[in-house]
């Protein structure tokens, strides 16, 4: 095939457009007419008024690459729980225990799945008596101080025209990495999250857990634009959020239909129990952005509840955009004609020669051709910048999505060359140069250090007289023993029971 060629030079910092953009042309490729794919796919940061109110099963971003360490192998990164705040103890994240989480993979293009694997997970309190997430530092996975932990259950389902024709359990009570609830309680999370990576048959792996937020963007594109002001761009909204995360490797050979068809399409999805028992559809995605900015309010819920193969329904969201109306409403900048039939076939059926599979049936999934080896240096436009490695060929973790979706909906493929993005090119945290590939989450415990604390390992913060440098720390226990006499009994059990507790925290960490 013939590249799509363009430079990142000298673009235009309108991160107004970039937001609406992506999402625009994302689901943009969700609508075609004849459109018979499965559970359709989009990125969600709370995008849809019934999944922004349960956290736990809405599905943020869908990633799947060539991994870059092991081009035999594909990686696929689907994120949950957006806007996790790393100080939100004591209840911290958990996967939810009445959800399938589910990640479908079309191998022949018929945007019906063929694979599908499905995690569910269980939560286990070891001391229902406290409030504490731990009772002390964490050093592994089945520390006795980790107080609540998560374990899950992979199966691979195979399917044939949407029926089941095998079931197989291919990991069982999987330990999953928890949430970073700080240096004093957890002093190398790098340790954990390495536990939490488990070797499955035939060279696939799996892991579940807590990681940074990969995705960048600058999200004040929902005020009204930037409210049609620009100077305020380049902030990258989800800078220091978490995500829970659940990442498999698997070979391309075993999701690919052959050598000569290597094109995957897929798709995450969540299913719910309801109060009768049933499972039901809550979240769905693919590429990034669909149902944030393409879909009106009335299809949000509706779209995360159906399939690819019912995507025509969102047809016209797609080939009449609303976003490139309201960008040159704002600033002036004109909309493409309409019909955006180039949205429909770079997102619903692929770009030729590259990543659309032969008799390809239009449906909003993330197509990946497996066949094609990573870059040295990826370029994060992808395929916009000669990349034939990145989006819309897949998602790396380090492609701007935002930036090639905004360009494409402003009419990049019909020849109205722009340079359009948010001024937000890269994560604020750095990858990993292997599988999970995600970066480590942010720890909850951040903040200035105590009087006389240099950093490092010594993580008391400002809590006050009893967390003073250890040259002060019997006398802050003589300050504690007078103050609980004054307490009566009760008063002296909880004071001794917690600086009991902070000794021991203490003396592990350090």
């Amino acid at each position: 095939m013939t590249p799509i060629s363009r430079t990142g030079a000298g673009r235009t910092s309108i991160a107004t457009v970039i937001c609406g953009a992506l999402a625009a042309g994302g689901l943009t490729a969700a609508g075609v007419t004849a459109l018979q794919p499965e559970a359709a796919s989009a990125s969600s940061h709370r995008e849809a008024p019934l999944i922004s109110g349960t956290p736990q099963y809405d599905n943020t971003d869908v990633y799947a690459f060539v991994s870059p360490d092991k081009p035999d192998t594909t990686t696929i990164v689907a994120n949950w729980i957006p806007f996790e705040e790393p100080a939100g103890g004591p209840n911290f994240f958990t996967f939810a225990e009445d959800a399938q989480y589910d990640l479908r993979i079309d191998s022949n293009g018929d945007a019906k799945e063929d694979l599908l694997f499905r995690y569910t997970f269980k939560t286990h309190t070891k001391n229902d008596k406290t409030f504490l997430y731990n009772t002390g530092p964490v050093e592994s996975l089945d520390d006795p101080d980790l107080n609540i932990t998560q374990t899950y259950d992979l199966e691979l389902i195979k399917l044939r025209n949407l029926k089941a024709v095998s079931k197989t359990k291919v990991a069982d009570d999987v330990p999953v990495a928890p949430s970073n609830v700080g240096k004093a309680s957890m002093p190398d999370y790098g340790a954990l999250r390495k536990q939490a990576v488990h070797k499955l048959a035939g060279g696939a792996q799996t892991f579940a857990g807590q990681a940074d937020d990969p995705f960048f963007l600058d999200l004040r594109v929902f005020d009204l634009l930037y409210g049609g002001n620009l100077s305020e761009v380049g902030n990258d909204t989800l800078k220091g959020y978490n995500v829970n995360s659940i990442a498999l490797q698997v070979p391309n050979s075993f999701i690919a239909e052959s050598h000569e068809q290597p094109v995957v399409g897929i798709w995450s999805t969540t299913q719910r129990k309801n109060a009768r028992g049933y499972f039901a559809q809550v979240s769905r995605l693919g590429n990034p952005l669909v149902n944030e900015v393409v879909n009106p309010l009335k299809d949000k819920d509706k779209f995360n509840a159906s399939t690819p193969r019912d995507d025509g329904a969102f047809l016209k969201n797609v080939t009449n955009p609303e976003l490139p109306k309201l960008i040159e409403a704002i600033y002036k900048i004109p909309a493409p004609d309409e019909p955006r039939n180039d949205l429909v076939d770079v997102f619903l059926k692929g770009v030729k020669d590259l990543n659309q599979p032969p008799h390809v049936t239009p449906s909003e999934q993330l197509r990946l051709n497996t066949s094609i080896k990573p870059a040295a240096k990826p370029k994060r436009l992808g395929v916009l910048d000669g990349d034939n490695a990145g989006f819309p060929n897949g998602r790396r973790l380090t492609d701007d999505v935002i930036d090639a979706s905004l360009q494409v909906v402003e009419g990049e493929l019909l020849g109205a060359k722009n340079d359009l993005g948010d001024a937000v090119d890269k994560n604020d945290k750095k990858f990993e140069k292997s599988f999970p590939y995600v970066a480590l989450p942010t720890e909850g415990s951040r903040g200035p250090l105590a009087k006389g604390v240099d950093g490092g390992n010594d993580v008391r913060s400002q809590l006050g007289d009893a967390l003073q440098p250890a040259g002060a720390q019997e006398s802050d226990d003589m300050r504690l023993i007078a103050a609980s006499a004054g307490a009566g009994a009760g008063g002296i059990v909880l004071i001794g029971a917690a600086l009991m507790w902070w000794r021991r925290m203490r003396n592990r960490a350090y």
